[in-house]
């Protein structure tokens, strides 16, 4: 069953290598069908597993390692990609507003919260009677809807009260704005004498700080009679652990996110 959901709050930008290297854009992992960023699972199960030091535990929750012809066996523990759930947006108007979308709140409801009535776009908890300026995008009065019940999609937990301003658009423009919105680095390599190095100029993506996700995971069919203990042990990690490094440049402070898990949604 996907009863297990742990939300990732971004302390730091989150790179997680694409697939593709365009010109000198190093991107980021993208879905294929809606091209919204996401955290792959190989890298937060790679993450959980090289965490665990004692052997027996690890491959216990995760499997062996292929080492002198041994067969690879599975763990008792699946891993799910990590989805975007509320990504920070600049705004003129309100200083920094956090965007969804119907999809990505259905995504995240299907799990836990079925009975929840998805918003429809343009839904918002700040005043419909000012425009909202969101990068190059203003929503005026007579676009936007009153939304009373938004905190019922927003995880109950301290790190989420910094979310307090949210809009809700349609899948497209979601998907366009959170394109803008990535956070964005350039980096040059210098020679010794303070110049440019030739093809040493690019530039870097990442999943922007203050971004909320989250991951399914849960047991596996492999798991016979340690189905339960291998999901505690996870649990009381994730609880003693709440700070943990995800994704790529790690030596650059890329990818510091808190993990946290809850009970529902604020009511």
């Amino acid at each position: 069953m996907l009863t297990n959901l742990t939300y990732l709050y971004l302390l730091s930008p989150l790179h997680t290598g694409g697939t593709t290297q365009e010109g000198n854009l190093l991107g980021i992992a993208r879905e294929s069908h809606t091209t919204f960023p996401y955290i792959p699972s190989s890298s937060i199960r790679g993450r959980l597993r090289a965490s665990f030091t004692n052997q027996e535990e690890k491959y216990q929750l995760f499997g062996n390692e292929i080492e002198s012809g041994e067969s690879l066996t599975q763990g008792d523990l699946w891993i799910g990609d990590g989805s975007i759930l509320w990504l920070p947006i600049p705004s003129l108007s309100h200083g920094v507003i956090w965007i969804s979308c119907p999809l990505l709140l259905q995504r995240w409801a299907r799990f836990q919260y079925p009975d929840l009535t998805l918003p429809p776009p343009n839904q918002t908890n700040l005043d419909v009677s000012k425009s909202i300026y969101l990068k190059d995008a203003i929503f005026k009065p007579g676009d936007l809807q009153t939304w009373n019940d938004y905190q019922q999609w927003i995880p109950h937990h301290s790190t989420t009260s910094l979310i307090t301003r949210v809009l809700v658009l349609s899948d497209r423009d979601c998907a366009t704005l959170i394109q803008m919105g990535l956070w964005r680095q350039v980096r040059v390599k210098l020679s010794e004498h303070k110049s440019v190095e030739k093809g040493s100029f690019r530039y870097e993506e990442a999943i922007p700080p203050d971004t909320l996700m989250f991951f399914p995971w849960g047991t596996t069919t492999q798991a016979n009679g340690t189905s339960a203990d291998s999901r505690t042990q996870l649990q009381e990690f994730l609880t003693q652990q709440e700070i943990l490094q995800i994704g790529g440049q790690e030596s650059l402070g890329r990818g510091f996110v808190q993990a946290f898990s809850t009970q529902g949604a604020a009511s």
